[in-house]
């Protein structure tokens, strides 16, 4: 989906899964200072939707999620995963109840495969599922934000501020009105800041929820009846998660950032060493400078020095070992 806010002046598009809304409006750390202030918004248009109505939707999605929903109030939003049968996460949804239908964002182009798998472990369940993304945008408000959300838009609210579902024929209008819009790179640099995971960035096709921090905010622990829960409780009772979530200080005097899959090694090692994890996002932020995210060996100290390429890094802990 291209967003009409493209044509904003200052617009650059941004590129890969997050092309069709825009990378920045033209200064990139007044952006992010904005949506640390609790200003502007962020145009997620790009994100899929998808819709899960009818009679039954929260005790089916209960059995199909790993987040307790069956029980979810009206406006209290929540995250919750689907597992491969192996434990490997598939999908990530975040997702709130309006009383009638359970909204859903997740990421761009991962919706088709999510509402094919919905739609297979429907059975005789009364529920509907649906794909909005044509006729829904989702835009971000941060947290302190003022703005108000117009009235036919289904609000999700988190620690990190609000997402909108907002009819897509709105959008330009609620843009005029709320500004300034801020890009999607000022919303990643504050996402690595807060240590969130995001899937298809700090996923593989092995990962599992524990290595990312993601017990207790996408699932619970004291439900079962998903696919994957015998991976989850296991990792869980023997505490062993095979890698780990880690927030990396990079070398500000490198003019290099590096990439997403770029090595990391122990420093005492070289460059040359043996590779002990990899860069999964890495951004320059408005006060931290550049820093990454990063999935390691658990096995790695938490107070070693690392190489992210030949850049040096320090690290800290965001799961523990």
């Amino acid at each position: 989906m291209k967003s009409p806010l493209l044509s904003l002046p200052g617009a650059v598009p941004a590129e890969g899964v997050d092309e069709g809304v825009a990378a920045h409006y033209g200064d990139l750390f007044r952006e992010q200072r904005a949506l640390a202030d609790g200003t502007g918004f962020v145009d997620l248009s790009h994100r899929g939707v998808v819709t899960v109505s009818g009679d039954d939707r929260l005790a089916w999605l209960h059995l199909l999620l790993t987040q307790h929903v069956s029980e979810l109030p009206a406006g209290e939003a929540t995250e919750a995963l689907i597992l491969s049968a192996n434990g490997h996460i598939e999908h990530a949804l975040y997702l709130v109840d309006d009383g009638e239908t359970v909204w859903a964002h997740v990421e761009p182009g991962t919706q088709e495969a999510l509402i094919a798998y919905l739609e297979s472990m429907k059975f005789f369940y009364r529920v509907e599922v649906a794909d909005r993304t044509a006729d829904t945008a989702v835009v971000h408000l941060p947290a302190g934000s003022i703005a108000a959300a117009p009235e036919r838009a289904v609000v999700r609210e988190t620690p990190y501020g609000r997402d909108l579902f907002l009819p897509r024929e709105e959008l330009e209008a609620f843009a005029a009105e709320t500004g300034p819009p801020v890009g999607i790179l000022a919303h990643e640099a504050l996402r690595v800041e807060q240590h969130r995971p995001r899937l298809g960035f700090e996923t593989d096709h092995r990962t599992i929820p524990h290595e990312l921090g993601w017990i207790g905010t996408a699932v619970h622990l004291q439900k079962g009846c998903y696919r994957g829960q015998e991976t989850v409780a296991r990792v869980q009772n023997l505490g062993k998660p095979p890698r780990r979530l880690v927030f990396l200080h990079l070398d500000g005097s490198d003019v290099h950032l590096p990439p997403a899959g770029a090595e990391v090694r122990l420093a005492d090692d070289g460059p040359d060493g043996r590779k002990i994890g990899f860069v999964t996002t890495s951004v320059r932020h408005h006060e931290l400078g550049p820093v990454a995210l990063a999935l390691v060996k658990r096995s790695v100290p938490v107070d070693a020095r690392l190489l992210a390429e030949t850049t040096a890094a320090a690290q800290e802990t965001v799961v523990e070992p």
